[in-house]
């Protein structure tokens, strides 16, 4: 008997590593109008809270919002042509997916994204891994919202016990939003220390072990 029926992961930090190619895009927008690029290390604290918060951060301060709206739209549109450049699932994931899928255990990703990336990246680094994929989606509040986690789980229609599985406080904020158990993994954007502050108590540090606390 499986301990979960449901497991709704986040996408970026937790199955796949995708800082390069976020990194690169953001750059390339910073390059194209002359400012200050930024390190790995910088957009991975940035990372969680979805593309506009991602260039807010990476730009100037005092950035006129015309001008944030610009930007967005161009990373949003190199992103979608380079987001699997470099990305790639961490070491680990698909086998951990594919055991779950045989055991009858439904799973779902859920990002802040942008939808169209999240399922281009699905259908190179996941096929037939996930039973549902969503990215940001209009009308549907961004995570820590609990609106994309829920609806996922609705529509998987499978009664039983979720679990969230994620990698930074947006994600501990949102499996407390869905009122969802939470599973942190360490080797995504936040340190273990980092997770351990906000007290999680459940941290995986492989794909192993998050296998053993969903079984």
């Amino acid at each position: 008997m499986n301990r979960y029926d449901i497991v709704v992961f986040d996408m970026d930090g937790t199955v796949l590593d995708t800082l390069e190619d976020l990194t690169d895009a953001v750059n390339v927008v910073l390059r194209r109008h002359g400012l200050p690029e930024k390190e790995r290390a910088e957009v991975r604290r940035f990372l969680g809270n979805g593309a506009r918060r991602l260039l807010e951060l990476s730009l100037p301060e005092g950035t006129d919002e015309e001008t944030v709206r610009q930007y967005i739209a161009e990373f949003l549109t190199e992103y979608q042509q380079h987001c699997d450049d470099h990305t790639k699932p961490y070491d680990g994931i698909v086998p951990l997916l594919r055991t779950l899928k045989s055991r009858g255990v439904k799973t779902a990703v859920v990002s802040n994204k942008a939808d169209a990336a999240v399922q281009k990246l699905c259908r190179t680094c996941f096929p037939d891994c996930f039973d549902y994929a969503a990215g940001e989606i209009a009308g549907i509040p961004r995570k820590p919202a609990a609106e994309p986690v829920l609806l996922a789980i609705k529509t998987l229609k499978t009664a039983g016990r979720a679990v969230y599985v994620g990698d930074s406080e947006v994600d501990a904020a949102t499996a407390r939003n869905a009122g969802l158990e939470l599973i942190a993994v360490s080797w995504g954007f936040r340190d273990r220390e980092e997770l351990e502050e906000l007290g999680i108590r459940k941290i995986a540090d492989s794909p192993e072990q998050l296998l053993e606390y969903l079984s």
